[in-house]
């Protein structure tokens, strides 16, 4: 699909929650590296310390990752950008490569209830178990919630 086609009736409103999925070129597995890893947790936590998102969960998967955040400052196109850009100018910078690490795009889907932010989150710490990565929410180091667990 086109990222066009993709952009295709995306709206941006401040404050309203938001789940991103975003993907790596060819769908590479760039996170199965902790390093690597690490370098995209720190750009969504940068998103954050801008003021651009306020994040309420996220995981960093081998190959993709999941975000749910709310709308601050920017609209949703540049922050997908800006965590995008930065992450592989500073992930090729640490692998000494060049290229594409993200395939053009993303997904967004907008979260309609408040009460719902919870389950999304609860959903989103999940993928590492349904993905075999681990056993139970808490246990995957590549994946944050604002709100506490049960483990």
């Amino acid at each position: 699909m086109s990222s066009s086609r993709l952009r295709a009736g995306r709206c941006s409103i401040p404050g309203q929650t938001y789940v991103l999925t975003m993907v790596c070129h060819n769908r590479r597995r760039w996170f199965d590296d902790p390093d690597v890893s690490a370098i995209a947790m720190f750009g969504l936590k940068e998103m954050d310390e801008r003021g651009y998102a306020r994040s309420l969960a996220w995981v960093v998967m081998p190959d993709h990752l999941h975000w749910l955040l709310e709308l601050k400052t920017k609209p949703l196109a540049d922050i997908a950008r800006r965590f995008k850009s930065s992450t592989a100018l500073a992930i090729n910078r640490a692998r000494g490569r060049g290229g594409a690490l993200w395939q053009a795009g993303y997904h967004d889907h907008a979260v309609r209830s408040d009460a719902s932010l919870r389950r999304h989150a609860m959903y989103i710490l999940g993928n590492p178990i349904r993905a075999g990565l681990s056993e139970q929410i808490g246990d995957y180091p590549y994946a944050w919630t604002l709100w506490p667990h049960d483990r």
